[in-house]
């Protein structure tokens, strides 16, 4: 099982050069305490840094809040270790007060918490968490926003997944989704022809004979490190002893960082310690500095 843990994480963007440390998002107050894990747990931070609101949302979870996250917003979800499940983003939703509605693209039911999968064309973050962590970013199920996963201190592969690309740009006329003139989703090729070819069933159903398509060929052109059809099984990559970052609309060279107890610790060799909130006042000018206040 899994719990919500209160936004109180801070997701820190380093400068390639290393010279500052720039603040892209800061969550929470000063006043709160980032969620505590420990061996059984593993944190899952969710970015949106799309220009548009999404609700994310989360299979194998009773306790995940599907509510909106704008632009710059960020939440904190802990997961035990032994979870398996899916994330990804609703976009285009309308709720009302009592959180029923419909979105565009991901829906999982007509309420605000998901009550089941998501609706195609989506694009989905997998995880397997135990020892190792087993991730990756699929489009076997479309495509509806660039998502990114990346470990955070952990050893092994832990190299990043997904796809910070945008196949909607591109997408071929017959899997197009649109709203209007809109171009809001990228549909998968078994989503819309639903072939035994295409969707890897029955002859087709082994590694042998379920083989990359023109189409998922083209979303892997644009999408290199996502896995693009159902036995695309490099694709998946694995990772002991990390925390992940879930990225939406981000870019894949981020150096992205969540902070720990007293420890701040990054998805590339970074970790620094925090003895106290000193730390946070004296690094609060160059916040002012090098980007905007960003409030949950």
């Amino acid at each position: 099982m899994t719990m919500v843990s209160k936004v109180s994480s801070e997701i820190l963007a380093l400068s390639k050069e290393g010279k500052l440390l720039e603040l892209s998002v800061l969550i929470d107050s000063l006043s709160s305490s980032p969620p505590e894990t420990c061996g059984s747990s593993k944190t899952l931070t969710i970015v949106n840094y799309c220009k548009e609101t999404i609700w994310p949302a989360m299979t194998g979870s009773d306790n995940f809040s599907g509510d909106a996250l704008n632009p710059g917003q960020s939440k904190v979800h802990t997961a035990a270790v032994g979870w398996s499940g899916r994330i990804w983003a609703r976009t285009g939703c309308n709720f009302d007060k009592n959180g029923n509605g419909n979105c565009e693209t991901g829906a999982c039911g007509t309420n605000i918490n998901c009550t089941g999968p998501g609706t195609p064309p989506a694009t989905i973050a997998d995880f397997t968490l135990g020892e190792p962590d087993f991730y990756d970013v699929s489009l076997v199920d479309g495509f509806n926003l660039p998502v990114t996963v990346k470990a955070v201190n952990g050893t092994g592969n832990c190299s990043i997944a997904g796809c910070d690309g945008d196949l909607r740009k591109n997408c071929p006329t017959q899997l197009a989704s649109k709203q209007g003139d809109k171009v809001i989703a990228c549909r998968s090729a078994c989503d819309v022809f639903n072939t035994d070819e295409y969707c890897c069933r029955g002859t087709y159903g082994n590694p042998a004979t379920c083989l990359s398509s023109n189409y998922s060929t083209m979303f892997k052109q644009v999408c290199p490190a996502a896995y693009s059809f159902a036995h695309d099984d490099p694709s998946i990559i694995t990772c002991s002893g990390a925390d992940f970052v879930i990225t939406f609309c981000g870019l894949r060279n981020q150096t992205l960082c969540s902070y720990h107890g007293k420890t701040v610790a990054c998805n590339e060799s970074n970790t620094y310690k925090v003895k106290s909130r000193t730390w946070l006042a004296l690094i609060l000018p160059l916040v002012f500095m090098q980007t905007s206040w960003i409030t949950w």
